[in-house]
């Protein structure tokens, strides 16, 4: 049996590996995650908040990374609605309009007595602007120097949700999702650290080492890559279970399901490898 292991055609093995990462993607397979300080520090920036807060939502990113980072764009926008909060977004990226109207799209299907039919008085899209760090540095001080109309043109002066807006440092909290630059380390540096914004940020795993010395000071805290996605999406199910039964609200447990199995595939062959080249050599099959 050892020798037929050893000698296993490594196609096998790549079967196997197929059979693990896709019948628990197609099955929806999910393991319960334990959220860390971390991710329960962005948890709580949002939670603690009064209902009604106004949350500014910056998501700069676009479809190429939308599978690590949608899933943490979409847990932030289902938290702020369970909240009842008043949500404003943006972004920095042309691509990620479409990102912003997936979270809109998560408001009025998923929270319609809350943000259906109330837009500009619940929630605004102010869209793209050009200008990357530039944009940052006039929203933090005069927001309508650059935003003068939201997303469909409309005069931010004539929706009672931005009417009284000056600037992003009304708002109670600041919460940026990005795949890179501009994004999470722009807002930091011209935006949270130098107005003293709170800010929670959502990014890529490449970018996490970078963002980690902003934290605690200048960042409240972080939620890394897809894992941290799914801690959170696991964070807000165990204070709200009601969404424990939407499917929707799992996309990051559901992305993580495949990684686990694989991994513990992995880790098996490697412990499995090991255990074949030991038992041969006690056979003196080595020397």
């Amino acid at each position: 049996m050892l020798h037929f292991l050893q000698n296993l055609d490594r196609r096998w093995i790549f079967l196997l590996m197929l059979f693990a990462v896709a019948i628990p993607l197609i099955m929806g397979t999910t393991f319960p995650e334990k959220p860390s300080d971390q991710v329960m520090s962005v948890f709580h920036a949002v939670d603690d908040l009064p209902d009604g807060s106004n949350i500014f939502i910056a998501l700069d990113y676009d479809p190429a990374s939308e599978g690590e980072l949608q899933p943490m764009a979409s847990a932030f926008t289902r938290h702020c609605a369970l909240k009842k909060h008043n949500i404003y977004f943006m972004t920095l990226w042309p691509q990620g309009v479409p990102m912003i109207q997936r979270s809109v799209d998560i408001l009025e299907n998923e929270f319609p007595d809350t943000y259906k039919g109330k837009y500009g008085t619940k929630y605004v899209n102010l869209g793209f602007r050009t200008g990357n760090e530039g944009v940052i540095k006039l929203v933090v001080e005069d927001l309508k120097k650059t935003y003068s109309t939201d997303i469909n043109s409309t005069s931010l002066d004539n929706l009672p949700l931005t009417k009284n807006l000056k600037n992003i440092q009304q708002v109670d909290l600041l919460v940026n999702v990005s795949a890179g630059y501009p994004g999470s380390k722009e807002w930091v540096l011209y935006g949270s650290a130098p107005f003293d914004i709170p800010t929670v940020v959502g990014c890529t795993g490449v970018q996490a080492p970078i963002m980690l010395p902003y934290i605690p000071k200048q960042l409240i805290g972080m939620i890394a890559a897809i894992k941290g996605a799914a801690e959170y999406e696991q964070a807000i199910i165990n204070a709200y279970p009601q969404l424990e039964d939407n499917p929707a609200a799992k996309e990051g447990l559901k992305r993580m399901g495949p990684q686990l199995v694989a991994h513990v595939l992995l880790i098996g062959l490697i412990v499995l490898g090991n255990v074949i080249y030991f038992w041969e050599r006690k056979l003196g099959l080595y020397r």
